[in-house]
């Protein structure tokens, strides 16, 4: 496996652009062939997640684009005729079925699309496609809404590429996380190969993503492959696998107001089911995550925070440790309690921490990604307007 630079744009065929004017952005990716998508599981879906998921319905998808400013989320029969004249703007720029075109929005809930801005700046947009890595720098920075930075990668393995782009950073938890991603391959695979893999890799990495504990009205992944390079679908599984968690991670480390990325891997969990819980129990714990931010080795939190996740759990067996990635102390081994305390606080100073619970029940385990809860997680929310 190789890693790229080009994000979407690195996988042949595929063309983007995006521009950002204040809170407000516009993007389009264009790249034909079978796709598949993953959707929130929040009950109140945005206009876009309902029409992007009809059209999925084909199997096939032509291009995607994409508004940042408003969620157009409980916007109603409105907010569904504009998610629909959005992909049939690019339709109409392309001379192609606006059931082939993907249509997302990120941005406040309650607030529709501002039509007149997307239709006075589309043409701006399509001029400027392009299949060069600034073509997929564009669109990833023009979803951004509260992400301080653009979130892309590119691979190749077994000369097959696969490049994504992700946006988020708040209003994210398990269920599909709080996020947009577009993900484009070269490969040639049918689209239920697709579905399968995309589930596969998402239950993976964007739903063992938490920031907040919120889910979001408007997550979406898409997955799209162009065609042209045979791969076994266990490889390109790997590959997607791959890209899907370095994007969560990225979100991870740029959540809201964050100082720190948390990673959490579980062990020895009793069923796989188990080890997803109790990791994602300690990712989504506001106590566990507000000690991270103050480098304070409360290592009581995790432990509790696993106790209310519903796993099977032996505290005789529990062995607990903190990582920076260099050094490591173990707190709990087997039950016992060992005074570890200033070395813990040592390695929580770090811009990365990594928890890992061996739960001593089976062979199991389970990796969640977070963030610190910071004050600055507080003022951000608290005038988002």
């Amino acid at each position: 496996m190789k890693l790229l630079s080009g994000g979407v744009c690195a996988v042949s065929g595929v063309r983007a652009y995006g521009i950002k004017e204040g809170k407000k952005g516009l993007a389009i990716i264009v790249g034909e062939g079978n796709a598949a998508g993953v959707f929130t599981k929040n009950k109140i879906k945005a206009a876009p997640v309902l029409i992007t998921s009809q059209h999925l319905k084909s199997g096939f998808m032509n291009a995607i684009i994409a508004y940042s400013g408003s969620a157009n989320a409980f916007t109603g029969g409105k907010g569904l005729r504009d998610a629909e004249k959005m992909t049939q703007l690019v339709a109409d720029a392309f001379g192609i079925d606006p059931k082939s075109v993907g249509v997302a929005s990120t941005g406040i809930i309650g607030r529709p699309v501002d039509m007149d801005w997307i239709k006075n700046r589309i043409g701006k947009v399509v001029d400027n496609l392009r299949s060069d890595p600034s073509g997929s720098m564009a669109a990833a920075m023009a979803i951004m809404t509260t992400d301080t930075v653009p979130k892309q990668i590119a691979i190749e393995i077994d000369d097959v590429r696969i490049g994504g782009i992700a946006k988020g950073s708040g209003m994210i938890a398990p269920d599909m996380a709080t996020m947009l991603s577009f993900i484009y391959t070269d490969a040639l695979l049918p689209t239920e190969s697709l579905h399968k893999c995309l589930r596969k890799s998402v239950n993976k990495s964007f739903n063992m993503l938490v920031i907040d504990g919120d889910t979001s009205t408007n997550d979406m992944a898409l997955l799209t492959a162009t065609g042209d390079s045979k791969i076994s679908e266990e490889r390109f599984q790997e590959g997607l696998d791959f890209v899907c968690m370095e994007l969560a991670k990225m979100i991870a480390r740029d959540g809201e107001g964050a100082t720190k990325l948390i990673t959490i891997k579980v062990t020895g969990a009793k069923s796989a089911e188990d080890a997803k819980k109790a990791a994602r129990a300690i990712a989504r714990s506001p106590l566990v995550k507000a000690a991270v931010f103050g480098e304070d080795p409360n290592w009581g939190r995790i432990i509790a925070a696993m106790g209310n996740s519903s796993a099977d759990l032996d505290p005789d067996k529990i062995t607990l440790a903190f990582s920076d990635g260099t050094n490591t102390v173990t707190l709990v081994r087997d039950g016992n309690i060992l005074d570890h305390s200033k070395e813990a606080k040592k390695i929580m100073s770090s811009d990365e921490l990594i928890i890992t619970a061996d739960l001593g029940l089976g062979e199991h385990e389970a990796t969640a990604w977070g963030c610190d809860l910071t004050y600055d997680y507080v003022r951000i929310n608290a005038k988002y307007m």
